[in-house]
């Protein structure tokens, strides 16, 4: 008797995105919708059509609905609990959680492969498939491209892009990997996990909560994997464009939460203190730039990270914190990519 697939639901966020509903969701709803996977439209009180676009065209797709707008990290752990409360109160509580983007071309059988591989390994916490562009299918796409890690100074980047580097992808990455961290863009996850250990901080709003999140899993002894042979096409940008100033301050503040809250004690210190210089620097690029609200962003986004510092202790104090994780660099990926010249992935160090 063939088994039966794992309980799964796939939820996609919307806030005002009756554009991307549109153009990827009759995609998502033809390679996604068999039996143990469910999709599920978790609504951030939009007040744009996407509802009325829903109804009128996918009637038989649940919508949960928030009373306003949460923000990405609120707003999925909010939809979330709701869901697996209704699952569990309907006789069977969902197992795994694939948090997808609304602006996402799915290719056919893409879930498949990931919970596959997390079925073959109960230590793996979440997981991201590769993750392509939609403008340029042969490239990576920026958030996330084919697994996530982060430097020893507290900066994120990717196999297949670094900084504003994205690669063609040649096949190079496509072998499963352990990394530190799974885009948010195509997060698959363990339901139990997540509503276990508060999912997304709430705090974040949006930006860097999933770098947060499996750097909390990997500080409790879990796996973050990427999966290649699942492979979407992102649209990116689509709710806060790279440009941006309050993209450039919640990734700032942000930066410096996931740090002050996961790193080790004896490397927090130095981290910090090297950050306001870092910072002030990156404020300075701003400015020559004729970038003002940029530049601004920077000094508020530190003022905010002290603001907060009172609840990321005790956010701190509450999780272990772990040498020697995987997917944490002994390097410092500026050097490595503007002194160095090393722009690519394979020609770093090894991680």
């Amino acid at each position: 008797m063939m088994q039966a697939f794992p309980k799964t639901a796939v939820v996609i966020l919307n806030w005002n995105g009756q554009k991307f509903l549109e153009q990827f969701f009759p995609i998502v709803a033809e390679h996604t919708c068999r039996e143990g996977v469910d999709v599920i439209v978790a609504d951030n009180a939009s007040t744009d059509g996407s509802l009325a676009y829903m109804q009128k065209n996918f009637p038989q797709i649940k919508i949960v609905r928030n009373a306003r707008n949460e923000g990405f990290a609120s707003g999925y752990n909010l939809a979330l609990q709701q869901i697996q409360k209704e699952a569990v109160a309907g006789g069977e509580a969902y197992k795994y959680f694939v948090l997808l983007n609304s602006d996402i071309e799915v290719t056919p059988h893409w879930v498949e492969p990931v919970v596959a591989a997390m079925e073959a390994d109960s230590s793996i916490a979440a997981a991201q498939p590769k993750l392509l562009s939609y403008y340029d299918k042969k490239c990576f796409e920026y958030a996330g491209a084919a697994g996530g890690f982060i430097d020893k100074l507290g900066y994120p980047f990717c196999r297949g892009r670094i900084f504003d580097t994205v690669e063609t992808d040649t096949g190079q990455y496509d072998t499963p990997c352990q990394v530190l961290w799974a885009t948010g863009a195509a997060l698959f996850v363990r339901a139990d996990l997540y509503l276990q250990y508060g999912g997304l901080d709430a705090d974040f709003f949006a930006h860097m909560e999933e770098i947060d999140f499996c750097w909390r899993m990997c500080n409790r002894g879990y796996k973050i994997m990427y999966e290649p042979s699942s492979v979407l096409y992102h649209v990116g940008g689509g709710t806060l464009p790279k440009t941006s100033a309050h993209k450039t301050y919640l990734n700032f503040r942000n930066n410096l939460s996931l740090l002050y809250k996961n790193l080790p004690q004896k490397r927090l210190r130095k981290v910090l203190f090297m950050r306001v210089f870092l910072d002030f620097l990156a404020a300075l690029m701003f400015l020559l730039h004729g970038e003002k609200e940029n530049f601004k962003a920077v000094f508020r986004a530190r003022k905010d990270f002290r603001r907060m510092k009172a609840a990321n202790q005790a956010k701190r104090q509450a999780l272990p914190q772990r040498e020697d994780l995987v997917g944490v660099s002994d390097y410092s990926i500026l050097w490595q990519y503007h002194i160095k010249g090393r722009k690519v992935f394979s020609s770093l160090p090894t991680v």
